[in-house]
């Protein structure tokens, strides 16, 4: 059938209506606030590319832990800015590092209220901004020498207090790398996290400005994925990961691989978190502050996208003021 006997508008003509047939909605819950900790600092730093987002020294990050809970949020995920770096990012896998003293705060005030997530990767601390050793004849990431580095580092966080690893650095294997060291430690219930489907983005810029994190040299095209790449290398990416013992696979960044959100929804039956990245904020951010755009308005329509391509779970820097955007 067909107008005039079919008329969509029926089941859109009130407030009430619409609310009612509501199929996609975001809930604080599936949301996650990255937060970064800075043992460098004693009050908190603006990041000049993020407005309104903030470095926080260690003794403020329960504050951000207290207000995502008011907010209704359940998790954060924590970066940690180190006051030393090194060629090995000894910091990153430290028993006294920047993560796992954040982790261990915020665990021993609110326990198992708020899940933390730790980032498993080691260009926040290294002295050269890439994601694990490097050989320096040849510039080059080494991928097997990288493993047992993640590996250590996802242990000291746990023993810390971080709930779920989620390891980013995109070397091949560092999912079953770290399954081994965890299980070895007796951390066999403690749930990965995979950066499964992680982009060679231009998104990310304002997260290298926050995290103190761009490389010295070159890029990191040589690991992580081409923004041109077929999907079919995405769900390879995510079946390995799946195979070595992910518990849940990320697609990062989302607005721009959608379609590989929804992909990875069809294609496996494990929770599929979206990162709403850091220049994904910021255009929404500027723009709104210019006065170009309703920022409400803006974010719930973004999320929602997000939410409808597939996405259980989403990292994103609005979580803040979700009470505010949600009404």
């Amino acid at each position: 059938m067909s107008f005039p006997n079919v008329r969509m508008r029926r089941l859109r003509r009130t407030k009430a209506l619409r609310t009612m047939l509501k199929q996609v909605q975001i809930q604080p819950s599936n949301l996650i606030y990255p937060i970064f900790a800075d043992e460098t600092i004693s009050e908190p730093v603006p990041i000049a590319t993020m407005p309104g987002y903030f470095r926080y020294p260690l003794d403020k990050v329960v504050e951000e832990g207290k207000a995502a809970l008011e907010q209704g949020v359940k998790s954060v995920l924590l970066f940690g800015i180190p006051a030393e770096k090194d060629e090995m990012g000894s910091g990153a896998y430290a028993k006294n590092g920047v993560v796992q003293k954040a982790a261990w705060e915020i665990k021993s005030r609110f326990k198992d209220e708020l899940v933390i997530i730790g980032d498993v990767c080691l260009c926040e601390y290294t002295n050269h901004g890439h994601c694990g050793i490097i050989d320096k004849k040849y510039c080059e990431v080494l991928n097997d020498d990288t493993l047992e580095l993640l590996g250590k580092t996802a242990v000291s966080q746990v023993e810390a207090g971080v709930d779920i690893v989620a390891p980013s650095a995109m070397m091949d294997g560092q999912v079953f790398a770290i399954r081994e060291f965890l299980d070895e430690s007796g951390f066999e219930q403690v749930p990965i996290l995979a950066y499964s489907a992680k982009y060679a983005s231009a998104f990310y810029g304002p997260f290298r400005d926050a995290a103190e994190s761009a490389p010295k040299f070159g890029n990191r095209q040589s690991y992580q994925m081409s923004q041109g790449s077929s999907v079919h290398e995405a769900l390879r990416e995510m079946e390995l990961d799946i195979s070595e013992g992910a518990d849940m696979l990320m697609v990062k960044p989302a607005l721009a691989y959608l379609d590989i959100i929804s992909l990875a929804k069809a294609s496996f039956d494990v929770p599929i978190v979206a990162y709403n990245v850091s220049g994904e904020y910021s255009m929404v951010k500027a723009a709104a502050l210019n006065g170009w755009v309703d920022e409400a308005d803006i974010v719930r329509e973004t999320l929602t996208g997000i939410k409808r391509a597939g996405a259980d779970l989403i990292i994103t820097y609005h979580t803040k003021n979700v009470k505010d955007w949600l009404k």
